[in-house]
């Protein structure tokens, strides 16, 4: 067979594949289709329901509220919830929404191309892209890329209680001096005043200030609220249902959504927003998200040289996770929630964490199912390493119990 038959040939190939390629209606009109017998799940969706069973058991141990949700070839194969969470509640994501903040900017350096035709090389801290930074608290912040706010290097120190920065995998003690993190009363003030503690891409901290800082840009190009552009972009398309980021503080509104997180969607619209990664960024007829932005999500980046975090996303491209595919990407979120995408499997794994405060209802103001409140006051069983803390613990055996899942065919 001659080269171009066999390029013609594959390429029609590919196009009947994704002309035949399942994409779910919103749920308002039937949402998933569902294979949630034994027999429909291992005949239509090639997975085995008691290796499941044991990855929901360790995702009740692990967090107050929760869930776990997995989708395979088009179809809902196991949903399953406790405490306050439900397929309709909007928890609080925490962390997870960094993902989605990633994938709008992906978006907009595609869309917006002649405006920042340097892509993810471009130093952003300019009067063109960041005015609000001007005047610099530190002449090294002009050296900033984009690449670099969203792999966690433009120099930034990290937050919480032990944060840690690393050097080519080389962990590095945290400075003497506490460093200031985001203040939501001036979220984009308090995001670009924080001080760098190394050079632009000498080191990773995970820092949320980054990612807030990169939707500030978004917003700067595209003229559009990070929330709004992810609405008219990713949740018109694929049908979500009510949605927002967590504004609501109390007596105190968020001027802008943080690109650091809080996303609140529904359960099976995550699991939506997943699957179009899954499927190299299309949802029906529409390429929703462009393909080679989702592959440098899944490996190491020339913007991160020191962990194996790109774009906002965790990746297995090392192989760290032994049970997981190297394709496999992630992001998780404080209080063990965390959404996966493994490509090669045609998969996508939500599981839903959450502590009884990431549920209120005022953090988005959207009318939320009556909350079951049994596990209110649960807490992790000391020395338990599947029960610790957010649960983080329990995430990496979480994919590779769900990937065990998966028949061989």
């Amino acid at each position: 067979m001659t080269a171009p038959l066999l390029t013609a040939l594959i390429f029609t190939t590919s196009a009947l594949h994704a002309a035949d390629t399942y994409f779910p209606p919103p749920d308002s009109a039937g949402g998933w289709r569902e294979a949630k017998t034994e027999k429909a799940m291992r005949e239509q969706a090639g997975m085995d329901l008691s290796k499941l069973e044991p990855a929901y058991t360790i995702t009740e141990r692990s967090t107050a509220h929760g869930g776990l949700v997995v989708v395979r070839k088009g179809w809902l194969v196991f949903e399953r919830y406790f405490g306050r969470a439900s397929r309709n509640a909007n928890p609080d994501m925490a962390s997870t929404g960094k993902g989605f903040c990633s994938i709008a900017c992906g978006i907009m350096l595609h869309e917006f191309k002649d405006n920042i035709p340097a892509g993810l090389d471009t130093k952003v801290f300019t009067e063109k892209y960041l005015p609000q930074a001007l005047p610099f608290n530190d002449p090294r912040k002009a050296n900033i890329t984009l690449g670099q706010l969203l792999c966690m290097t433009g120099g930034y120190w990290g937050e919480g209680q032990t944060p840690t920065g690393y050097v080519k995998g080389d962990p590095k003690p945290k400075p003497l001096k506490p460093v200031p993190g985001q203040n939501i009363r001036d979220l984009d003030k308090s995001s670009l005043d924080v001080p760098l503690w190394c050079d632009p891409g000498a080191g990773y901290s995970y820092s949320s200030p980054s990612p807030h800082i990169a939707s500030i840009v978004l917003r700067n190009v595209s003229g559009m609220e990070l929330k709004d552009f992810i609405h008219e972009r990713l949740a018109k398309p694929q049908g979500w249902g009510a949605w927002d980021y967590c504004l609501h503080r109390g007596d105190f509104v968020m001027p802008h959504a943080n690109g650091a997180g809080s996303t609140a969607l529904h359960a099976t619209d995550a699991v939506r927003f997943g699957y179009c990664l899954a499927q190299n960024g299309k949802w029906k007829d529409q390429q929703l998200v462009p393909p080679d932005y989702i592959k440098k999500c899944q490996t190491w980046s020339p913007y991160n040289p020191h962990t194996p975090f790109s774009l906002q996303w965790e990746h297995n491209a090392d192989g760290h996770v032994a049970g997981a595919p190297k394709d496999a990407f992630w992001k998780s979120g404080a209080g063990g929630f965390c959404l996966y995408v493994v490509p090669s499997l045609d998969l996508v794994i939500y599981k839903l964490g959450g502590k009884t405060g990431q549920y209120d209802p005022t953090l988005t103001r959207i009318p939320q199912p009556e909350p079951k409140t049994d596990r209110d006051d649960w807490q992790p069983i000391p020395g338990n390493a599947f029960q610790e803390g957010t649960g983080a613990a329990s995430l990496g055996r979480v994919l590779e119990m769900v990937c065990a899942a998966v028949r061989v065919e």
